[in-house]
């Protein structure tokens, strides 16, 4: 009993950090919630690879999963994205521009993916749409890259932000057949694909730093797209 919970622990604190994350992020303490939100990403890797170790396959673990990622991949990208709308259109904090709801655009369509991929049968070894924890870190690199004086008028924009939230609640459900970093070998024939895009990942983050992580995400979304015509051939 307890060996058949322990992946569970591992999504509960998953969990945790969401709610942690959201309470920081409501505080308007964004790079505080961006930490909770890496975290959680780790265990949200943790589960299912102990699981897979253990060999433990768990309908409640699969919906804990998707609950814990709501909030942490769900719901905490939503508040970002309310945060920085609403810093680039106000002048003071106390003020609120309702354009800035816009921003849970991305919390709606997380809710409507991770719902979809709860019954899909087809998404066990890949996913079809963005998956949650890559569309959060993709939002939360956002608090950062928006610091650098070259993106500073860009990332401060209210439109540009608006138009990120539209685009990443439209990749969260787009029929877009992507990889998963699920290894069952280590030989390259049968992990090709996710050799290049770890190791290019690392040349992004090397040579940009943390402008190089939405630049991941997009290789995440290239790479996947190259794979597929590759296969259908």
């Amino acid at each position: 009993m307890i060996k058949k919970n322990i992946p569970n622990l591992f999504t509960l604190a998953n969990l945790f950090c969401g709610c942690v994350a959201v309470i920081f992020a409501c505080a308007g303490a964004l790079k505080w919630a961006t930490y909770l939100v890496g975290i959680a990403c780790i265990f949200d890797f943790l589960d299912g690879l102990v699981a897979r170790i253990l060999k433990i396959n768990s309908g409640i673990g699969k919906e804990l999963d998707s609950l814990a990622d709501m909030v942490s991949f769900g719901l905490v990208p939503g508040i970002i994205l309310f945060d920085l709308i609403n810093y680039s259109c106000c002048t003071s904090i106390a003020d609120l521009n309702p354009l800035a709801y816009l921003g849970f655009l991305v919390t709606l369509f997380s809710a409507i993916r991770l719902a979809i991929f709860n019954i899909d049968t087809r998404q066990t070894n890949s996913f079809i749409g963005l998956p949650t924890p890559a569309n959060a870190i993709f939002i939360c690199s956002l608090v950062y890259i928006m610091e650098m004086e070259r993106f500073k008028e860009l990332l401060g924009n209210s439109y540009f932000l608006i138009s990120t939230a539209v685009i990443c609640s439209a990749l969260l459900v787009a029929p877009l057949p992507l990889f998963a970093l699920k290894f069952k070998t280590y030989s390259w024939t049968d992990n090709k694909i996710r050799y290049i895009f770890l190791l290019l990942s690392v040349a992004l983050l090397i040579f940009f730093q943390v402008a190089g992580i939405p630049l991941i995400i997009i290789l995440y979304i290239l790479l996947s797209a190259i794979n597929t015509i590759v296969l259908k051939n």
